[in-house]
């Protein structure tokens, strides 16, 4: 079933455990503050998500997503398999300030996708911008996670005036799109057999899914997470009809090719306050990334790394999130 053994993935897992074994502790550039795994605001809830859940219609489909707050806007890209409720705990902390935007990302979560229309990396950026025209969000801070990451890189490059600031956790850079994990996964997905093999059963069963060779394991420091109801939120729409489960196939599909070719030029001339925060146990992508980031964006304020976080950390850890969101945007210049 684990179509990552093939790159020894269990090994690299337990070696990513180990990291994570002790308290989970930052280390900061210029710092020795900690991230508070502790939540300062309850957690939210899938029925309340849903329920703010509203639809644009764009040639690319009907884009699910949800806008809270009020005050300049944000912009929130999420990773992959996972929507925009992967940032419903940042957004709970940020939208007294922030009008907070979280879309689904063509191919994941809610968002119907218009029948033949691409989702590849470049295309989810113009669905963004029609997006963010739609709501009069002409200039947004930016964070992202995972393949939104490469997302946003590419916004700030084709359309450096539509970003403020960006904040980039653990995602690929252009020396690693996509990063060499992935490719059973696309592999999968061009056989029609991702859903089946992967997605079906971990829907199917929590457990499974929170095992070490699950999404869990794979992405996950903390056992509990993700737990049952966003495991239901992120794959229940990929797996029940199946216009979900082509579109994630397809979105899969689509992280072939390397979205981010030729953007180092371009990034390197953007000097919008940039930040970024990397889960050092992360096992999909390289630790030379967040390097390679802090030295092409000239705007950078420098990487904060998180020892014993893995992908999708900022899921588990919404007040360090928040926390850098805030400092960095009151470094940005308005």
């Amino acid at each position: 079933m684990n179509g990552f053994a093939t790159l020894d993935r269990r090994q690299l897992l337990r070696a990513g455990a180990g990291l994570a074994g002790g308290t989970l502790l930052a280390c900061v550039t210029g710092s020795g503050s900690r991230p508070s795994s502790s939540p300062t605001t309850a957690p939210e809830t899938a029925a309340r998500w849903n329920s703010d859940r509203r639809f644009a219609e764009a040639a690319a489909g009907r884009i699910a997503y949800v806008e809270r707050g009020s005050g300049p806007p944000a912009l929130f890209i999420h990773g992959f398999p996972l929507n925009g409720f992967q940032w419903r705990d940042v957004i709970a902390r940020l939208q007294s300030t922030r009008r907070c935007l979280a879309p689904d990302l063509l191919g994941l979560g809610f968002t119907e996708v218009a029948p033949g229309h691409p989702v590849v990396p470049g295309d989810q950026v113009e669905m963004l911008v029609t997006l963010l025209d739609q709501r009069s969000m002409p200039v947004v801070d930016v964070v992202a996670n995972d393949s939104g990451g490469a997302v946003a890189q590419l916004l700030l490059a084709r359309h450096p005036e539509r970003v403020r600031s960006i904040l980039l956790t653990n995602c690929d850079v252009e020396t690693e799109c996509p990063p060499a994990a992935v490719l059973p996964v696309i592999e999968m997905a061009k056989a029609g057999t991702y859903v089946e093999r992967w997605l079906a059963p971990w829907l199917a069963d929590h457990e499974l899914a929170r095992s070490r060779d699950g999404l869990g394991g794979m992405t996950f420091r903390d056992p509990a997470h993700p737990t049952d109801e966003a495991l239901e939120m992120y794959l229940g729409p990929l797996v029940r009809t199946a216009r979900g489960q082509a579109q994630v196939n397809a979105y899969a599909i689509g992280l072939e090719a390397n979205a981010l070719a030729g953007t180092e030029p371009l990034l390197r001339r953007s000097h919008v306050a940039a930040r970024i925060v990397w889960g050092t146990a992360d096992t999909i992508f390289s630790v030379e990334n967040p390097v390679y980031l802090d030295r092409v964006l000239p705007g950078s304020r420098g990487v904060r790394n998180v020892p014993g976080a893995r992908l999708f950390f900022p899921e588990e850890l919404p007040d360090l999130i928040a926390e850098e969101a805030r400092t960095l945007w009151a470094a940005s210049p308005s």
